[in-house]
């Protein structure tokens, strides 16, 4: 197998239409097929199921489009990190981050290293933290934000911001006229909640309530601070996230209050591979957050 291969590939299942992908890699449609077929005959498998009107993946090609998508971010990165070697910071790095404030401290990051920095790039990617660990671990990223709870032996960590965790309250919910900026987890203990999917937040949740056995009221789980803001704004239930302050805010639908307990803080972690050298821009990047 060639990565001529794999860029045949995800052409054809990015387009899903051999014309297309033939155009678009800029060669004939027959050579085209030939390689997807050579390719099939490899793997011992069929990836698309071709008929007359259209194609599409099989299992099979799914699970290798996977496979194909890590493949070439790979390539693309090993290209990039031996471009730079000897030469002012040039290439790419790759940063992976949870949703909340975790974007806006690499905004800040970003803006402060590119301007002395300008040649080198930026691939960033979000997602909950156990995602974003999972492609640290496999080498997709350089560097990742991600939050507590958190303990890896094979990864280091420093803590880059706390805050409080909030509550985004639907105002079609009387707990959005109080008064006051934050709410004690009682109130919120047999309301409708919106809560984030990684497996641990729910017992986090928990035992900030006053019965920790007791389930917690759960419609939706979820991993992106969007999904939470338009759940709350349709009315479907309290969102319960990071408070996010200056990204996340109150409107005409929607009240954002703190909540109260000593327990109801997140907290925000650089991470990074132990033993896994970094490029020397990722590097550099590095040694200019911490040095913050």
């Amino acid at each position: 197998m060639e990565l001529r291969h794999i860029r045949y590939f995800m052409a054809v299942a990015e387009e899903m239409n051999f014309t297309k992908a033939a155009q678009k890699l800029a060669i004939a449609q027959p050579p085209l097929s030939r390689q997807i077929k050579e390719l099939e005959e490899e793997l011992g498998a069929r990836l698309f199921d071709r008929n007359s009107h259209s194609i599409h993946l099989t299992e099979e090609g799914i699970l290798f489009k996977q496979y194909a998508t890590q493949i070439l971010e790979l390539e693309g990165r090993s290209r990039d990190e031996i471009s730079e070697m000897g030469q002012s910071l040039h290439g790419r790095i790759y940063v992976g981050s949870v949703e909340g404030y975790g974007p806006h401290l690499l905004a800040q990051w970003i803006q402060d290293f590119h301007q002395e920095n300008p040649h080198v790039q930026f691939d960033l990617w979000n997602g909950s933290t156990d995602e974003i660990v999972n492609r640290l671990a496999r080498g997709l990223c350089d560097l990742a934000v991600v939050m507590e709870p958190f303990s890896d032996p094979f990864i280091n960590t420093r803590k880059v911001h706390s805050e409080p965790w909030a509550a985004v309250i639907p105002r079609t919910n009387p707990l959005a006229e109080k008064k006051t900026g934050s709410i004690h987890p009682a109130e919120l203990e047999d309301e409708p909640l919106i809560i984030p999917s990684r497996a641990s937040r729910s017992d986090e949740i928990r035992r900030w309530m006053p019965d920790p056995e007791k389930p917690l009221n759960v419609v939706c789980r979820v991993a992106q601070l969007v999904n939470v803001m338009e759940l709350a704004h349709a009315g479907v239930g309290i969102g319960i996230f990071p408070l996010a302050k200056g990204v996340m805010s109150e409107d005409e639908h929607v009240a954002i209050k703190t909540i109260k307990h000593p327990l109801a803080r997140a907290s925000y972690l650089l991470a990074w591979m132990k033993d896994r050298p970094l490029s020397k821009s990722a590097g550099a990047f590095l040694d200019r957050i911490r040095g913050r």
